[in-house]
């Protein structure tokens, strides 16, 4: 007789395993796949049906993402001077030459200033609230906590017309510190609640032992908890990040021209004849990289992040 064990799988279980993770996989990658040969695509080819699949790469869609552009008539051509650049000669093939740098530049880094700074800000002061919580005999610790994740329950947006009159009363409307601030706050109590869970996985015996040996409170804090709380801070900084930056509702709302984020700028990228498509998927496609190289880079820290505390010894 064989011995079973029901830990351990199968071989057809490991490959039905296998089998449906690649699957998974392959589905959830095809809309990025997409959008990125979008980005290669020239016009006519990205509207083409059936859709193309194999077609001749071209980089028009980020010539026309980071320029400005308008057409001109053959006789107007002729009186210009020879194209100096290749993106030059590409746009003169369509009859078109360019005016000036498109405004994706600064939106985009906007994006960056404003979701890496909401991020930090989320994670800095989340981190010093969930050890004061995990630590410290609070008073109404429990219902401060409660009240921390009840603004979790509603959505943010629910506060748009709030929000947009206390920004517009403080000057904060379409500033960069005014949806940092924003962005802050919603991410805040997310982070609360994570920090203090992975805080708690620490043995009170480290920072007694330290304290001890001669350190404050605060160096205790710096040198054996964070450390060992890396994990968690590098767990909750990608949630943080991946709301800041993909965030659309409120970068609509409250701001219109000198904080606009990219969420917004994307969709109105407007060619001949209406959207332009390989633009769009041009700015998608490197919309997506900052966020997806932090998370490659943490992306240790996340695994075991995720799993921290699971085991107990």
């Amino acid at each position: 007789m064989s011995a079973f064990s029901i830990t351990e799988p199968t071989r057809r279980q490991k490959w039905i395993a296998g089998i449906l993770v690649a699957l998974y996989a392959l589905i959830t990658v095809m809309p990025l796949v997409w959008i990125v040969m979008t980005g290669f695509k020239t016009g006519p080819d990205s509207i083409a049906y059936p859709p193309k699949v194999v077609f001749s790469p071209s980089l028009e869609g980020y010539v026309n993402l980071f320029t400005t552009q308008t057409r001109l008539t053959p006789e107007q051509i002729e009186t210009l001077p020879p194209p100096e650049t290749w993106y030059d000669r590409l746009v003169r093939e369509r009859e078109k030459t360019i005016v000036g740098p498109s405004r994706f530049g600064q939106r985009f880094l906007n994006s960056v200033v404003i979701g890496f700074g909401s991020t930090f800000l989320s994670v800095f002061l989340g981190t010093l609230a969930a050890y004061a919580f995990s630590r410290f005999k609070v008073p109404l610790k429990d219902d401060l906590l409660f009240f921390i994740l009840s603004t979790r329950m509603m959505p943010p947006i629910a506060a748009a017309i709030p929000i947009f009159l206390m920004f517009r009363t403080l000057g904060l409307s379409d500033t960069r510190l005014g949806m940092i601030l924003l962005y802050t706050a919603v991410n805040l109590s997310l982070a609360v609640w994570l920090l203090k869970g992975f805080i708690d996985e620490i043995p009170r015996e480290y920072e007694e032992a330290a304290l001890i040996d001669g350190y404050t409170r605060f160096q205790a804090f710096y040198k054996v908890v964070l450390p060992q709380a890396a994990t968690g801070i590098a767990s909750t900084a990608i949630f943080c990040l991946i709301f800041a930056w993909n965030e659309y509702a409120f970068a609509v709302l409250l701001t219109s021209g000198n904080a606009q984020t990219a969420p917004p700028f994307i969709p109105t990228i407007i060619g001949v004849g209406g959207l332009d498509w390989p633009a769009v998927a041009a700015g998608a496609t490197l919309f997506l990289l900052p966020v997806m190289i932090f998370t490659i880079v943490l992306r240790k820290h996340l695994l075991r992040g995720i799993t921290f505390g699971a085991v107990r010894k």
